[in-house]
C-alpha cells in the first residue's frame, strides 16, 4: 500500500511523517525506512528506523528513487514501513512522472509487503486525478 501525503510547504507533513514513523517502529515486527533529502531527522525520528539519506548514494529522479526503494526490500525482507520525505527535492521532476512512479512503487509494496508513504509538497488540485484515492492531505 502506498500512501501520499500532501500539503504546501509549512503545512506540518514532516511533523506528520516523524510521528508516523515513530509509532511505526513502535508496533512493527520488523524494520523501519526513513528516506531524506539531508541528514535533518536525525534527532527526531527513533534510533530504531533506519535513516538513510539520499545525497549519499546520489540517487536523483523518480527511476533512481524507485531503483533505491526496490533495493532496501530486496536486502531486508522484513522491511514493514517506508517512508520518503521531501520526494520532489529527489525527484525534481516534480508531478511530471509521479502518476507512473506510483503505480510502480504500488506493485513493490504488494510484492514485498511494506508500506510505502511519500510526502509531496504540492496542493491536492496540483496531484494527478489517479492519484486521489492514495493521498491525505495535510
Amino acid at each position: 500500500m502506498v500512501t501520499l501525503i500532501i500539503g504546501k510547504k509549512g503545512s506540518g507533513k514532516t511533523k506528520k511523517l516523524i510521528t508516523l514513523a515513530n509509532e511505526a517502529v513502535a508496533k512493527s515486527s520488523g524494520n523501519v525506512v526513513v528516506i531524506e533529502k539531508g541528514a535533518k531527522l536525525t534527532y527526531d525520528v527513533t534510533h530504531k528506523a533506519r535513516l538513510i539519506d539520499t545525497d549519499v548514494y546520489g540517487v536523483k529522479g523518480y527511476d533512481m528513487l524507485l531503483g533505491f526503494i526496490s533495493g532496501i526490500c530486496a536486502g531486508n525482507y522484513d522491511v514493514t514501513d517506508i517512508f520518503v520525505d521531501s520526494t520532489f527535492k529527489i525527484c525534481p521532476e516534480g508531478v511530471n512522472g509521479i502518476e507512473n512512479f506510483v503505480k510502480r512503487l504500488d506493485l513493490l509494496s504488494k510484492e514485498s509487503e511494506a508500506h510505502i508513504t511519500i510526502l509531496v509538497s504540492s496542493a491536492e488540485g496540483e496531484i494527478p486525478k489517479g492519484l486521489e484515492a492514495v493521498c491525505e492531505e495535510i
